[in-house]
């Protein structure tokens, strides 16, 4: 099989530490052959990424992970989720699918074509997907053998406004929205971040994003595995859309570590 690490990579932590925090849509880069198969020129491309990256995040894992005092695991997508999107399905069970948005996007944010409507998208799921949910799955194998638990903190952002490819957009657009699953996210992790985050204005639920990232081998299986999804309105430490980082990000970040530390 082809070296796909070029495509994420796992940052260790502290070996006591059950904590992975999953950056799966901080990135903007596109390999030029996928870039290829994009409809969009370069100045619509650029406007789409700013609308869709969840940016900063990344540096916002890793500065949380500075301040914890048991450093947790990190595991960042080096990729834009315009290449895959490794939190989606990669079959028919994939809600999404109804604005073009699976695995593999043929529509943007504006619901305009982002690829042909006749793409194939199993060539891409072959060769980033597979690879990026193996190795996510090893990751939490990993801290399961180690400590006998593991807990994956999704890492997202979402715009102060809705977007039209929004299935939900017309909820709650709390500062921080926890997405949670009622298998994999015990009251107790539910708490702690909304402790941890309790400064930023407001905490909510699953609006207008829900659920949250387990890999698919865990997934309502193992109780081991506990996951919360962190997403954070983008007004709260960004200018939007794809602007520069304000001052909100470092104390976010300290937020972070708290929550890490707590659980």
């Amino acid at each position: 099989m082809a070296d796909m690490s070029h495509s994420f990579h796992l940052m260790p932590g502290a070996v006591e530490s059950p904590v992975i925090l999953h950056v799966p849509h901080s990135s903007r880069v596109i390999p030029e052959p996928v870039r290829r198969g994009i409809r969009l020129d370069d100045q619509e491309l650029r406007r789409e990424l700013d609308h869709i990256t969840d940016a900063h995040t990344a540096e916002l894992a890793a500065d949380a992970a500075d301040v914890a005092d048991a450093r947790p695991w990190r595991f960042v997508n080096s990729l834009s989720r315009l290449v895959v999107d490794p939190e989606r399905f990669p079959d028919e069970r994939e809600e999404m699918l109804a604005v073009g948005m699976g695995a593999v996007y043929t529509r943007t944010t504006h619901r305009e074509a982002l690829r042909p409507a006749d793409t194939d998208p199993q060539p891409l799921i072959d060769r980033y997907f597979h690879p990026y949910a193996d190795a996510m799955t090893a990751a939490v194998s990993g801290r399961l053998d180690a400590v006998g638990r593991a807990v994956v903190i999704d890492v997202h952002s979402y715009p102060t406004r809705p977007l039209p490819y929004e299935l939900h957009g017309d909820g709650p657009r709390p500062p921080i929205c926890l997405g949670t699953d009622a298998f994999h996210t015990p009251p107790g992790l539910l708490t702690a971040a909304e402790r941890a985050f309790a400064g930023f204005g407001g905490t909510g639920l699953d609006s207008p994003f829900t659920g949250t990232y387990v890999p698919l081998e865990f997934y309502g299986k193992d109780p081991r595995v506990s996951a919360l999804m962190i997403e954070i309105r983008r007004d709260v430490y960004m200018e939007e859309p794809g602007g520069p980082a304000g001052p909100g990000l470092v104390r976010l970040a300290a937020a972070l570590g708290e929550l890490v530390d707590t659980i």
